[in-house]
Order: C-alpha cells, then structure tokens, then sequence
C-alpha cells in the first residue's frame, strides 16, 4: 500500500495512541493563535484516484489543505490502490486512527462497503470508539462517532443540464457516469431534468463505465471515458455531462477530437485540465467537497460534533456550477432563475 503524507506534515509512530485516545474525539485542536491547546491531528483516506485526480479527490484535498494552512491543524492522507479489498480500506482507516489521528475522513462511499454495519467504515468506527469519523458521499453507517457529508447532486447536475440544453444545437446531449450505482444515478436524474427544463424534447444518451462488482473501476479508466464519449458524439450529442472522476478527462480528449463540448464535474475542471482541453469546457457541476472536508475538521477544531448526515445544497454552496471559460455567460440569467426556484422550492429536481 503507497502512503502518501501532506508535504510538511510530521513523521509520525503509528500506533503510539490507540484509536485516536481522547475521549473528546481530539476536539481540542489549537486554532491559528499558537495557544496551549493540543494540535487536531487529521486523517484522511482517499478514493482510487487520490491526490491528482483533477475531480473529487483533488476537492477533498484542497479542503484538507486549507485547514492545514488556516486551522493550524496537522494532516496525514494515505492513498488508496487499484482493485483493493474492503479489508484494504479498513487497514487504512484503522491505521489512521491508530495512529492518533483523530478526526479520520474516509473520501468516497466506497468505505461504507457492501454492508454498512460491517463494511470498511463501520469496522474501523466499532473498533475506535473514541475517534470521530466522517465519510463523504456517504450516510449508511449509522454509528454515534459517525458524520455523513453528503450533498445534492441532483440539484448541481440540474443546472447544468440546462445548461447543456441551451448549448446543444442538435437536440441531444450525454451523460457518462462512473459507476451504475444510486449516488451517480442522482447525477444523471438531475440532469435529465435540467436538460429537459431547458429546452423541451432534449435528448439524453447515457453510458455507466463500470458497476460495483468490478469495484467501480470506472472512476479512473480515460479511455473507458474517452470510448464511451466518442460514442455519444457519433450519436449526435453536442455536450456530454461526466460524472466519472479521472476518467473525465478521456471525455474531454474524445470532446477535443469531435471538435464538440462537454461538462466538468466535482471541481472547476476548466481550471484543472491540461490547457488544450480548456476550449472543450462550458461549466462544471461544482460539488464543494472542499467545503464539506474544511467545514467538518473546523468544528472538531471548535469541539463540535454531530453524527449521522450533513446535507450540502444549493441553499449551503455545496453544489453549483462554474463560469470559468465565459461560455455561459449568455445564459446565467436563465440558470440563475432556475437555481432561485430550486432553493425556494418552486422546483423539486428528481433524485432517481
């Protein structure tokens, strides 16, 4: 297993406090005063991807590194590997907290495993009663020093669906999904509904690049991604809508060589992507988990803990979509309006 420190964080004896120690769940971390108080020692376990993938993880870590650099806290991320057991994600988890790390972020719902009372996140959780835990994406493991940081990707994936719809001269759009499972499904939902809204008899081609008894391997296969585009471009799509982590950036290769576009995910891609993919991006379906990451270690910083899930919409920034590029600023009246009618509640965006 590669284990990876945050640069600048210490070297430190794993195992020389078990399951993380304090029974205050190590909510006594010193803020930026330079007081007595002991520093927040923060874990955190990446998805397959890691650091790099220029999407979800890549969020999770910016989060984690703003808390380093303004909360004064000190961070260990370990990486995860291609085709791993759950056991392999419970080794790591345990390995956190064993270490003294205490809180431990688990990045992915791949943590909550087959079962939620016995998969990965659970296990570590029962075994380090004193740690507090929290999983992205995720709300399954219903265990009192767990949290859920979850977010309403159907809402996000709305507006840019509209989006795609406006922007679509032929009438048809795509959505590439990582993997067949609920929490992608929400993507593709909220999309179809947004491209629907936008301009009515739209038409969504979708494609999943791998299933959950492959291990969901299709958030980080480009050319899985970048096939699975082709195909959609040769059907007449003009935009295609990626929920697929690394392999997005074989949609925007494939987006590239149609001379077509397309639309990032998780982070503003059109800032991430390699700059001769940038013409190809007209928005990304910003999920902030950068947000959720920095918010979750600043209350156990604070002291403060609350187990079961956490919700990120619209109405709390935790979703959006980027305007990097300008290729929609001719249409963010129309996209704002929609956002408006969704956190009032005028519109209530499918989930499935």
């Amino acid at each position: 297993m590669k284990l990876l420190a945050v640069a600048g964080a210490a070297v430190l004896t794993l195992g020389m406090a078990a399951c993380g120690g304090d029974d205050d769940g190590g909510s006594s971390g010193s803020g930026s005063t330079g007081d007595s108080k002991k520093t927040l020692k923060v874990g955190l376990a990446f998805d397959i991807g890691g650091r790099g993938d220029k999407s979800f993880n890549d969020a999770a870590a910016a989060g984690l590194d703003r808390a380093k650099s303004e909360l004064n806290v000190e961070v260990k991320d370990l990486e995860a590997t291609a085709n791993e057991s759950e056991n392999d994600k419970y080794e790591r988890l345990k390995l956190l907290c064993t270490g003294g790390f205490n809180p431990v972020i688990a990045v992915g719902f791949v943590y909550a495993g087959a079962d939620p009372k016995t998969g990965p996140l659970a296990k570590a959780a029962n075994d380090c009663k004193d740690t507090k835990f929290a999983i992205i994406d995720d709300q399954s493991v219903t265990l009192p020093n767990v949290a859920g940081l979850v977010f309403a990707e159907e809402q996000g994936s709305f507006l840019v669906g509209v989006a795609a719809a406006l922007k679509a001269k032929s009438g048809t759009v795509g959505f590439v999904g990582g993997c067949d499972v609920p929490l992608i499904h929400k993507f593709e939902a909220g999309f179809k509904a947004g491209a629907a809204a936008g301009k009515s008899g739209t038409k969504v081609v979708s494609n999943y690049l791998s299933t959950p008894a492959d291990k969901c391997s299709g958030f980080n296969d480009p050319g899985k991604g970048k096939t699975a585009a082709e195909g959609m471009y040769q059907q007449g799509a003009d935009v295609v809508y990626q929920a697929a982590g690394g392999s997005g950036t074989g949609v925007f290769q494939a987006a590239k060589a149609a001379n077509k576009l397309a639309i990032g995910v998780d982070s503003d891609q059109y800032n991430t992507v390699e700059a001769n993919l940038k013409d190809v991006i007209i928005t990304s379906m910003l999920k902030r988990v950068d947000v959720a990451v920095y918010e979750f270690i600043k209350g156990q910083a604070a002291g403060s803990f609350t187990a079961g899930p956490t919700v990120f919409d619209l109405a709390k920034d935790g979703v959006g979509y980027s305007t990097s590029g300008g290729k929609i600023d001719d249409i963010k009246t129309q996209l704002e309006d929609f956002k408006k009618k969704i956190i009032d509640g005028s519109i209530k965006v499918p989930t499935s």
